[in-house]
């Protein structure tokens, strides 16, 4: 039976003013939904029928009447208790502290899909618009309308004075992102005559409402903090005015509808505007336009000028199809940017939540350096609340992967001058370093070739480079002619981001990573000339190709990474009973060798069939227990290692002494001499060492001690698991996104006629009057308010993929195994076919040293760059 009990009042409604709610239809009947007002007396037992009208600055329930059950009363939205708006919207209900939606018992036994234990939400109104037939004027022959937002949204906020406080300005765009200047479009700040400093864009898909929520609040949050700059010359009170924050939607379809509730409940969006064709063009993007005074944070409690929040001035593009991010770009770079002409552009992902300064750092950077083009932050890893997700070792090793490339990798690069690659989850570029020169070249133009790259209309090697579309645009900044652009990496700006936490969504991401990465840095090699032509001086020019050379090593050891393991593994394994006391005999030792051998190249087969054609959701289990197992084999490794180690190191200390007498120095250079104490000690501890220091130089050191052993238990999945997927699904160049070419006709056809004086004419229906606002506002509100069980997604089939694709993949992955096996066979046949490159021993000893000598010398690299950055950082700031 549904019956809503405040706790508060003795399982008695609370006595709060009543609002309206369609009533539930009978089921298995065609009976329509009729709608009832209602109102509430102070006995709860009493509901009595009257309306509740638009001005009354209360709460209203929702009343809900099924045959056989009792009646259902609930409140649109909580807030908490003593609230300067409590009385408005969201106000809390008497001696209750909001917040929460109404629960609900088990739903009655002929319910469908009811059942003992089942939770309901309250049933959604049905909508019902009051629409007033406008006479519009085309501007231009665009429709463009403007709306007042809903009374009780304005009982929230503070400012009422203009009309971008009290209205949202629709705008239904009929063509390309390009062309949308040139169509006569305009924007709220062109025809207020704002300047704009910061333009900032949100690109999403079908985030929820927390994902949205998380990274819009701490957004604004950080205009909040531009604004209490009082001492600046660009910021201090006003300075909401030069910032735009766009919210671009990639699908009207796709748009998550709590999402849509959320930006209602901003005030930014309005149902019933949008349109689908405009005297006779198809929309391909819905925009709205208003300057909200309300937060929603990610528990979904509103926030407005009491708790610090400033106008915000949003556009929100809802695109009509789905198009992919880069589409979303077009119009955030090429649709508004040209109208805006802002200074700097700071991508984000929703999700992604930036920290409370971050942005004005990163805004800083520009400010300082006039040659930086880009930026970027740290990316941090979610740990929820006090890391409880370290628990995962899967999140916990990608949080050692992300705090390292942070200390080591991004500082070297902005020492260069040469970021490869700005995470498009959070970065910034300098609006005029992006314009192509007036032939039409230049950065934007090969970034947004991506949009293009995909069935046969590239090859097979363009298609992945642009699935790290972002790396391509940096590398066109820097090496853009006739210009001197350089990449900066701002260590006191973060965004928290959540990272995968579970195997197959793991897989899945890196695939597109490690693919996209790879064929993006062979192009930035293959095309070092061009940084030739840029302004650069002859030294920063030289710098890049002391940058050029470090990455193709990289490149090269990434390429052999799945071989030099397994020599690792191999050498270890078949050492561990050659040194003095051994911890268990030769025999035992070479049948645990050989069981662990055969299963390591079984488990590489079965990597290789599984990832020809499957997807890792299909083989969760599979690929969980390879990465148990080669976790388990790291561990073995680790174990031979510390023993070789310690019995080497006893043994050269022996021989040292032996050699040099009793003199202190004579004995450490001979023990320098010894190769095991070479290869293992010194090159080993030398690279964790540098880890730890970099941390501490960094006042960033925790990951060290939460996270490092997971990532080397997990570093062998790394080499092996992702590497392998990612090389043979070369042929899958895929963005996930489905063709979306029809014109859909739900949202209502525009037709014009001429008037008198020649001018275009439509009749719009749109809902005005304030009782249908605010019936739509309440709705958005409950929307949030409401307890969602997550719903598990299921993916679409993927696409076939053209034949010369998967042929290309099928070269790749030979080459790639081949490669790896001459090497190992090389280093591990105990035959005299290679004795030209000596013994065994002498081959696996040398051979073992290079690699442990190449990771510590790639980590001096990394540690050298890190410790410039920070002296430079000291002059900089």
């Amino acid at each position: 039976m549904y019956q809503y009990n405040n706790p508060q009042n003795n399982g008695n409604a609370s006595p709060l003013p009543s609002a309206r709610m369609p009533t539930r239809p009978r089921f298995n009947t065609g009976e329509e939904y009729s709608m009832q007002q209602t109102s509430y007396s102070s006995n709860a037992s009493t509901v009595t029928p009257g309306y509740n009208s638009a001005s009354d600055n209360t709460l209203g329930y929702y009343e809900s009447s099924i045959p056989g059950s009792n009646t259902m009363q609930q409140p649109l939205l909580g807030t908490p208790n003593g609230s300067a708006m409590s009385s408005s919207i969201g106000g809390a209900s008497p001696g209750g502290g909001g917040g929460g939606g109404a629960r609900f018992g088990s739903p009655p036994s002929n319910m469908i899909g009811g059942g003992p234990g089942d939770f309901g939400i309250a049933p959604r109104r049905q909508q019902r618009r009051y629409k007033t037939i406008r006479k519009v004027k085309l501007t231009g022959g665009n429709l463009i309308l403007d709306n007042p937002v809903p009374n009780k949204y304005l009982q929230r906020v503070k400012r009422k004075d203009q009309n971008e406080f009290t209205h949202m300005r629709y705008i239904a765009a009929t063509c390309d992102p390009a062309d949308f200047q040139k169509d006569g479009y305009t924007l709220r700040q062109n025809l207020m005559h704002r300047e704009t400093e910061l333009f900032i864009v949100l690109t999403m898909y079908n985030e929820d409402e927390v994902l949205f929520c998380r990274t819009m609040n701490g957004v604004m949050k950080n205009i909040s903090h531009l604004c209490s700059r009082n001492r600046s010359k660009t910021w201090g009170p006003e300075g909401w005015k030069k910032v735009v924050v766009c919210i671009v939607s990639d699908g009207r379809t796709k748009i998550h509808p709590r999402t849509l509730s959320v930006l209602a409940a901003m005030g930014v969006y309005q149902d019933g505007l949008a349109k689908n064709i405009v005297e006779g063009k198809p929309v391909t993007a819905h925009i709205y336009e208003h300057t909200t005074q309300i937060s929603v944070d990610s528990e979904m409690n509103f926030r407005g000028t009491e708790k610090g929040v400033v106008p915000v001035q949003v556009l929100f593009c809802l695109k009509e199809k789905n198009q992919k991010k880069i589409n979303s770009h077009r119009w955030f770079f090429q649709a508004f940017g040209p109208l805006l002409r802002p200074n700097v552009c700071v991508l984000l992902d929703v999700g992604t939540k930036p920290g409370g300064r971050s942005i004005y750092n990163l805004w800083k950077s520009f400010d300082i350096n006039r040659n930086v083009a880009g930026a970027c932050g740290e990316i941090k890893a979610m740990l929820g609340t006090a890391g409880v997700q370290l628990l995962n070792p899967l999140v916990a090793s990608q949080n050692f992967e992300y705090k390292m490339s942070n200390i080591l990798d991004k500082p070297l690069e902005s020492v260069f001058g040469h970021i490869s690659v700005l995470p498009g989850a959070f970065s910034a570029y300098r609006y005029t370093a992006l314009q192509n020169d007036m032939h039409g070249e230049g950065p934007l133009e090969k970034y947004f070739l991506g949009e293009k790259m995909h069935g046969s209309d590239a090859d097979i090697f363009t298609a992945n480079m642009y699935l790290a579309e972002d790396r391509i645009l940096c590398y066109e900044l820097v090496a853009k002619k006739n210009a001197a652009w350089v990449l900066h990496y701002c260590s006191n700006a973060s965004g928290e981001t959540d990272v995968p936490d579970t195997v197959p969504e793991f897989i899945s991401q890196r695939r597109r990573w490690l693919n996209g990465s790879f064929f993006a840095g062979l192009y930035s090699m293959v095309h070092w000339r061009k940084v030739w032509s840029s302004d650069h001086n002859i030294f920063r020019k030289l710098v890049f190709m002391f940058n050029d050379l470090y990455q193709l090593y990289n490149l090269v050891f990434s390429w052999f990474a799945i071989g030099n393991f397994y020599l690792v593994f191999y050498i270890m394994t078949t050492s561990i009973t050659r040194v003095p006391n051994p911890p268990y005999s030769e025999n035992a030792g070479t049948i645990v060798h050989t069981v662990l051998n055969y299963i390591y190249v079984l488990l590489l087969i079965l990597q290789f069939i599984i990832a020809m054609g499957n997807r890792p959701q299909g083989f969760k289990w599979a690929y969980t227990m390879i990465i148990v197992f080669f976790a388990l084999l790291m561990g073995y490794v680790m174990f031979c290692t510390i023993w070789i180690t310690v019995r080497g190191v006893q043994g050269a200390v022996q021989v040292a002494a032996a050699e040099a007498g009793k003199g202190l120095n004579e004995q450490v250079l001979a023990l320098i001499k010894q190769s095991t104490f070479r290869n293992v000690i010194i090159s080993v501890c030398s690279t964790y060492l540098m880890y730890f220091v970099a941390s501490f130089l960094f006042l960033d050191p925790w990951h060290m001690f939460t996270s490092l052993l997971q990532y080397i238990f997990m570093s062998p999945s790394y080499i092996n698991v992702l590497n392998i997927y990612a090389f043979c699904n070369t042929h899958d160049v895929s963005w996930g996104t489905k063709g979306d070419n029809g014109v859909s006709t739900d949202l209502g056809v525009v037709k014009g006629k001429k008037t008198k004086d020649g001018e275009h004419e439509v009749e719009v229906a749109v809902p005005t009057e304030q009782k249908d606002l605010n019936e739509q506002y309440d709705e958005a509100c409950l929307d949030l308010k409401a307890v969602v069980i997550p719903e598990v997604t299921k993916r679409d089939a993927k696409t076939k993929q053209e034949d010369y694709y998967r042929s290309f993949r099928t070269k790749l992955v030979t080459v790639w195994i081949f490669t790896n096996m001459v090497l190992v066979t090389i280093i591990t046949n105990g035959q005299d076919v290679f004795s030209w490159f000596g013994n065994y021993n002498d081959r696996a000893t040398a051979y073992l040293g290079f690699i442990l000598w190449s990771v510590a010398g790639l980590s001096a690299v990394r540690f050298v760059g890190a410790c410039l950055y920070l002296f430079l950082k000291i002059f900089t700031g």
